[in-house]
């Protein structure tokens, strides 16, 4: 077999196995973002997804056992209980009422098993009320 013809088999074997784990590295890391409503409509498809789902964290809900947490996101009148046992630790903005997303999949048992938590909390991002920018007075180079 010549040089150029094995070089060419090496070169298309690496370039497919490279091709194949980019795909499927992009499988695995795929999350859809759904409600909790839109979670129990999916039925036994949501335990083979990896999903994201957004919610506020239930006043009271939060237990935290060693490195476990666990709380319930609530949206309207849906309930969904969460466990977290990721390495990260937990935002700061992670508290009873905050908004929270939490990353992962959904378990035969209808708990949320989360590898990724996210909070925010809006409040504390928007702008106070009836703010006005102070006007400051600018001069021209002639001083006028």
């Amino acid at each position: 077999m010549k040089p150029w013809v094995k070089f060419s088999i090496l070169v298309a074997a690496i370039v497919g196995t490279l091709g194949w784990l980019a795909a499927d590295g992009i499988q695995e890391t795929k999350t859809y973002y759904k409600t909790i409503s839109e979670v129990a409509a999916m039925g036994d498809k949501a335990l083979d997804s990896r999903i994201r789902v957004g919610g506020d964290v239930e006043q009271g809900s939060i237990v935290r056992t060693g490195s476990e947490v666990r709380f319930v996101l609530k949206q309207d009148q849906h309930r969904l209980n969460v466990v977290y046992q990721g390495s990260e630790p937990l935002p700061d903005t992670f508290r009873d009422g905050s908004q929270a997303l939490a990353d992962g999949r959904l378990m035969a048992s209808g708990e949320f098993q989360a590898s990724k938590i996210q909070a925010k909390c809006a409040s504390k991002y928007e702008a106070k009320p009836n703010y006005k920018v102070p006007v400051t007075k600018t001069t021209n180079q002639a001083g006028l």
